[in-house]
């Protein structure tokens, strides 16, 4: 540092960072954190004639996953290939079916430790018949985890690159993985609005809101689109003055062009927090793609 300096310095330890490489900030985890300064100084993992494996296109080993219905986190054979454009999992090691394809086209992963309970906490998510559907999984190893990260992070690139032949680097880059605009506690009431509040966990992923029972719960007991203002969606402070059956004081109704969602947060700033949330995705035009999805959800039984 003191010979070099911090631009000179990051010229020579950065010199050969892929495009599709997760750089973290100071509000990401501790693991990405770390592995990035070893990467960088520790591995020299970014110098020219270094060939990382999560660069290669396939990538096999196991992960510890959380059983969908048991909660115990068993070792699991994982395995990528963007040639066929899935990350698929096997129960056991001579298995030849996978127990499931996520497509890499559907596909987002993003590290929650405090949630997953393990400082390498990895939750993938994808589509399946247009549903999420959660896997939560660590590596004991720091390195490993995050290397899985990355390669995953490079397929959707690769398949990015394709879909989208015209697009920079830097279209393409934020859309490799995402965290959640929020997540997070509230109560909610049902589509008569006539029975009581129930207390669920709900998480933004861009314009979906699912909610669940349980924080790890393997699929979303609903899920709610949410568009834009220009489209009819809108969001309000508090609940209509009729409704009953809430504990928790500090109401938010989502107006969609279908109904309307009532919802209630234990705290001011948890209400201010998510009302925020919501209106940054409210104020946001949608994209072609999005009417879409809009259209999904709209002929939903």
């Amino acid at each position: 540092m003191a010979s070099h300096g911090n631009d000179a310095a990051r010229d020579a330890y950065e010199s050969k960072v892929p495009p599709f490489y997760y750089r973290p900030t100071s509000s990401d985890c501790q693991l990405l954190r770390e592995q990035w300064i070893r990467a960088k100084y520790e591995r020299l993992e970014f110098h020219p004639e270094k060939q990382e494996p999560y660069s290669a296109g396939y990538r096999e080993g196991s992960l510890w996953k959380r059983g969908r219905d048991n909660g115990q986190f068993l070792s699991r054979k994982f395995v990528l290939t963007e040639r066929e454009g899935s990350l698929k999992y096997f129960n056991r090691n001579d298995a030849k079916e996978p127990k499931a394809v996520m497509k890499i086209e559907h596909l987002n992963a993003t590290f929650q430790p405090a949630k997953i309970g393990h400082p390498h906490g990895l939750q993938i998510t994808y589509l399946k018949d247009n549903s999420t559907r959660n896997i939560f999984v660590y590596h004991e190893d720091g390195k490993e985890i995050v290397d899985w990260f990355n390669a995953l992070r490079a397929a959707r690139f690769h398949y990015l690159q394709v879909a989208f032949p015209g697009a920079s680097d830097a279209d393409l880059v934020p859309k490799l993985s995402r965290n959640y605009l929020k997540e997070g506690y509230m109560e909610k009431t049902g589509p008569k609005q006539t029975e009581g509040f129930r207390k669920r966990w709900f998480t933004m992923d861009d314009r979906r809101l699912m909610y669940f029972k349980d924080p790890l719960d393997a699929f979303a007991r609903g899920e709610v689109f949410i568009g834009s203002r220009e489209s009819g969606y809108t969001v309000l402070d508090g609940l209509p003055p009729s409704t009953q059956g809430h504990h928790w004081p500090h109401g938010i109704t989502i107006v969609t062009p279908e109904r309307r969602f009532l919802l209630a947060c234990e705290t001011e700033s948890e209400q201010r927090a998510w009302v925020e949330a919501f209106r940054k995705v409210v104020d946001r035009p949608m994209l072609p793609q999005e009417y879409a999805v809009e259209a999904h959800f709209k002929h939903k039984p």
